[in-house]
């Protein structure tokens, strides 16, 4: 006789086993109704699964964070029913949920199209109306590989082949549709009424590039239409925010295939990036940085020394020379080691802070690569920290409050903290592991900082907090870090002199704030849709004459703002001054200054901002006084 404990603790005892949707029945008509799932302890199982011990149930409706991740891979589900039953010779292979969705990878002989996903869309609506049941069924392994490879689905086969042999295998069924999976499920296709295919992409068969090429459908699922909405629209807002699109329509960059992964920085993307570059050097000699840098290629002998080498494997790139085999750096830190390693190290020279704007090259696969977000070559705003153990918490603290300056100068304040702690195996004593963790978390609450444990997360050499940044659209891209590494001086042989005259290896904190330089500043055009702050922007002002006569002044203005420090642009073409503004507002110029009769009478300047407001006529001193009042703290 099972004895059900709901979240309120309040109990149910029923006299025989029962199923969690009779549960849900028992409580209320109207929780029954609403039910997507049920969650025994902390594991999520079907409506249908049958209780026969005491348990803590919890009913999932749409309303629990945890109804998300069920409705998306229902979803995966019906959306491969409806391929099925539209492209009969199409095989299913692997759907898994996603940030914001799911997907599902197809082997079909012909390309999908946009079309296609309308049909497949309208088909799984259909399935919805239809209000299917979902059932729950075992099979023995061989005779489930047996079975899809009847039905000619020899993907599937080829999954359930790869799984022991003694482990039963569990199908959903929904209507003529059976596939693989774990679960658990919605009860029936019904629950399914907020959903939309996405887009259509390519994708190797269990991501190897040396199988076939699949075709991968995405598609995104919520628990109401509202919710759906608002995730569209956000989705709109962030295709119009893209950060390639906006870096060739206001010439940035481009990439291009014969150097794929690689960056080509046109002017004003380049004037973007040398900014950054040197806002980050003054913060860093304000903190008692020294800057330094390494070479692009080292002997072999160094990385497997690191365990880079057997850890990197095919994403280092790398070359031969004289009988030598050469890696061209995938990261700095190793370099730093042999930096401190010259000379004799005393503990009063500790803590060391190294840092560098180090080229780094990862052989990241073709298809993963994505505009400035995930490239083959790429700057870090890298360093480290050589300190003793008693050093890591006041480090750990300065280097926070240096991290939410910098976030904040950049317009970000929601920031998401992360502790990473000890994973299973790992390099270092228990002892040395408790300091550590304990450093990183004094730190974070002397901060009074919001954050989340995560356990068994940490790197092997040590455990570390990860700082995300989330965007205007919600969108979250983790960016800093701080790593403590017990391993990594001691392979290398670096050592200090302790206070006691023993010789003792450095802790190395690995740090970042930005990350790469080229993927924040991708990070930044979305953000702020490519009409960055004055301090950021390439072009602060551009000076607009509305007819020839006007040249020489605007000419004047352009070398006196020039002089004063600003990027400043003259545009002299004989075009109507509707027209330049137009363009100088679709650069995201912030500032245009219109020159005519009336403005070289007086000796002034018209000033209008980026987004259409006229702030009248003033002097140029007056305006230049407008520009460092915005400027300041910035540079």
């Amino acid at each position: 006789m099972p004895i059900i404990t709901l979240p309120d603790g309040s109990q149910r005892e029923f006299n025989q086993p029962v199923t969690v949707a009779e549960v849900a029945s028992n409580i209320g008509a109207g929780l029954a109704k609403a039910a997507l799932a049920g969650k025994i302890a902390d594991q999520l199982v079907d409506m249908s699964t049958l209780i026969e011990d005491d348990v803590q149930l919890s009913i999932i409706t749409d309303r629990d964070p945890d109804a998300l991740e069920i409705l998306r891979h229902s979803c995966a589900h019906l959306m491969a029913q409806a391929v099925k039953s539209l492209f009969p010779s199409a095989q299913v292979t692997i759907g898994p949920v996603v940030e914001n969705g799911f997907y599902y990878d197809f082997a079909y002989e012909k390309s999908f199209t946009p079309e296609d996903l309308d049909k497949i869309q309208a088909k799984m609506e259909k399935l919805v109306a239809e209000d299917l049941p979902i059932t729950r069924s075992v099979m023995p392994r061989d005779e489930a590989s047996k079975f899809f490879r009847a039905k000619g689905e020899n993907y599937k086969a080829e999954i359930i082949e790869s799984i022991p042999s003694n482990q039963a295998i569990s199908l959903y069924e929904q209507g003529d549709f059976i596939d693989l999976c774990r679960g658990p499920h919605v009860p029936s296709t019904g629950k399914l009424k907020a959903f939309k295919l996405t887009k259509l992409a390519g994708a190797y068969w269990r991501g190897d590039s040396n199988n076939e090429m699949l075709q991968r459908i995405y598609g995104t699922a919520w628990p109401n239409k509202k919710a759906l909405k608002t995730y569209l629209n956000r989705l709109a807002e962030a295709e119009k925010r893209d950060h390639r699109k906006l870096g060739k329509r206001l010439d940035l960059f481009h990439v291009q295939e014969e150097a794929p992964g690689m960056i080509f920085w046109h002017d004003k993307g380049w004037t973007i990036y040398l900014i950054i570059q040197a806002y980050i050097r003054r913060q860093l000699q304000a903190h008692g940085y020294q800057e330094v840098n390494t070479p692009q290629l080292v002997d072999r002998s160094l990385w497997e020394k690191s365990g880079h080498w057997d850890k990197f494997g095919d994403m280092i790139f790398s070359t031969h020379s004289e009988h030598r085999d050469y890696a061209i750096k995938p990261m700095n830190c190793p370099c730093h080691v042999q930096i401190f390693n010259k000379g004799l190290k005393s503990h009063h020279n500790l803590p060391l802070r190294m840092a560098e704007f180090g080229s780094c090259h990862r052989n990241e696969p073709s298809g993963t690569l994505h505009g400035l977000m995930r490239i083959r070559n790429f700057v870090q705003d890298d360093a480290h920290i050589f300190c003793t153990e008693e050093q890591i918490q006041s480090e750990v603290s300065d280097f926070i409050d240096l991290l939410f300056k910098v976030y904040a100068d950049f317009g970000f304040k929601n920031i998401i903290v992360k502790l990473s702690t000890r994973p299973e195996q790992r390099v270092g004593s228990d002892e040395v592991w408790d300091k550590a963790e304990n450093a990183l978390e004094l730190a974070l609450n002397q901060k009074n900082l919001d954050w989340e444990l995560q356990p068994g997360e940490g790197a092997f050499y040590g455990p570390k907090i990860e700082f995300s940044l989330k965007d205007c659209l919600d969108r979250v891209w983790q960016c800093g870090t701080i790593q403590v590494d017990f391993s990594m001086p001691g392979r290398l042989g670096a050592k200090y002199v302790a206070s006691d005259g023993t010789k003792q290896v450095p802790v190395m904190l690995h740090r970042a704030i930005l990350g790469s330089l080229e993927r924040f500043i991708g990070i930044l055009i979305e953000e702020y849709a490519g009409a960055l702050p004055l301090w950021l922007a390439p072009v602060q002002i551009a000076i607009l004459s509305i007819t020839d006569q006007h040249t020489d002044y605007a000419k004047k203005i352009e070398k006196q703002l020039i002089k004063f420090g600003f990027r400043a642009v003259a545009d002299l073409r004989n075009e109507k001054i509707g027209l330049k503004i137009r363009e100088h507002t679709l650069q995201k110029v912030p500032y245009l200054l219109i020159v005519g009769e009336r403005e070289i009478e007086t000796q002034q300047v018209a000033v209008r901002l980026l987004k259409g407001k006229d702030k009248g006529a003033m002097t140029l001193d007056a305006f230049v006084e407008i520009l460092n009042a915005e400027m300041a703290g910035y540079i």
